[in-house]
């Protein structure tokens, strides 16, 4: 999983995110007094497993992320996130979209609309987010997806080279993706207000047993 406490240097620099990227801003990051901060995804994790294991390798990491942002129907300051690594030879954006297509037909249905839009992150290129047709208003427009009638549910793309060259493996491409459990499960369940997962309201957490899961 990693550490919740992490270095610029494991969330930032090895990330390939620059010194002036916004990200840096401490209108973005929890920091702390003697330098370290909250990380702001698991994404530090595919350095330490990179330092610690050869490829080819993938895994799957899930772990407590913190952001300074808007406590609101679809953001949280603290989230689960889950991370996915791939690193082997010849590794394509074509292996990363149909990974994604399984998860989202797997979770989702397979009947869900679905689309990939170019995005950016500085740890990879080219990047991607996956966007999922609006269950609560089925893409016609509603106040939970700001009138866009899709949603955002998780950005991915191949790892870029200046990481894997960094961490000597040069000959190597990868990919990655990262999403926030909680707005899955907001999808998946109908619910349309991701605030009601930390209001230890029990009625509505006991719907989350294990036999409907």
């Amino acid at each position: 999983r990693g550490p919740e406490i992490e270095t610029e240097y494991y969330n930032f620099t090895a990330l390939n995110t620059p010194p002036n990227h916004p990200a840096r801003d401490l209108q973005d990051t929890f920091y702390l007094k003697d330098g370290r901060l909250l990380r702001t995804q698991t994404s530090p994790v595919q350095i330490r497993t990179l330092e610690k294991h050869t490829p080819p390798l993938r895994i799957i990491s899930p772990g407590r992320c913190y952001r300074v942002d808007t406590f609101d129907p679809l953001h949280s300051p603290a989230f689960i996130q889950i991370e996915g690594l791939w690193v082997d030879r010849d590794v394509s954006m074509a292996d990363l979209f149909g990974t994604l297509k399984i998860f989202a037909g797997k979770i989702f249905g397979e009947e869900t609309k679905i689309e990939f839009l170019p995005s950016y992150f500085p740890f990879t290129e080219p990047s991607a987010d996956l966007w999922i047709q609006c269950p609560f208003c089925n893409g016609e427009g509603c106040s939970v997806c700001k009138k866009k009638g899709r949603i955002e549910t998780l950005g991915c793309g191949m790892v870029h080279p200046n990481i894997l060259k960094n961490m000597g493996y040069p000959e190597f491409t990868g990919f990655a993706f990262g999403m926030g459990i909680e707005r899955i499960a907001m999808i998946k369940y109908n619910i349309n207000d991701m605030r009601l997962f930390y209001q230890n309201d029990l009625q509505f957490l006991r719907q989350f047993n294990e036999s409907k899961l």
